[in-house]
């Protein structure tokens, strides 16, 4: 008989924030969700912080992930906007965490590279090829963000058990014990 996993993928952001959810059982695929958390038309910083938590959660308790897979925050020139994205990238983490369900980083490129074989394709590309890894007859969501969120997912099943370049904890414990740096 084969086992189930659910696989929830991430890809935070402050204006837009992109979830995707699969099921693998063998090396099979499926779409269960696709979400995006429109955070646009909240101008205040904390506020979207509580919402990307939330919202987390909510998924979580719903379909119940055995994983989470996270796109982690690529080095950009605008400082406040990367401070941004990774309290939102940390505030998703810390609701997985919440509810233990282990959580593993990728640098887009990685996951392009998972879905197209290219680590500088575009959204749509990646898109493109999600839909056809998927077998789904149309996309289900115009927001590439969302559909960021499902590659994340995706990469993350095609990198099962060969995760030894990027960051992966299994609680707080196991965080705390990889990051001394980040207590205060």
């Amino acid at each position: 008989m084969l086992v189930e996993k659910i696989i929830l993928g991430i890809d935070p952001g402050t204006s837009v924030m992109g979830f995707g959810i699969i099921s693998v059982k063998g090396n099979k695929m499926e779409l269960i969700a696709i979400h995006e958390l429109i955070l646009k038309k909240y101008e205040n910083h904390e506020t979207k912080l509580k919402i990307i938590f939330d919202k987390t959660l909510a998924l979580i308790d719903e379909y119940h992930p055995d994983e989470t897979a996270l796109e982690a925050p690529f080095f950009g020139k605008n400082v406040q906007s990367m401070l941004k994205l990774g309290r939102a990238q940390g505030v998703a983490m810390a609701a997985s965490l919440h509810r233990n369900v282990p959580i593993t980083e990728y640098s887009p490129k990685k996951v392009k590279m998972a879905i197209t074989g290219n680590g500088n394709a575009s959204k749509e590309q990646v898109a493109g090829m999600l839909q056809n890894l998927l077998k789904l007859k149309e996309f289900p969501t115009k927001y590439l963000d969302a559909s960021d969120g499902l590659a994340v997912a995706v990469c993350h099943h095609f990198n099962s058990g060969n995760i030894s370049t990027d960051k992966s904890y299994s609680g707080w414990d196991s965080f705390l014990k990889q990051n001394p740096d980040r207590i205060k």
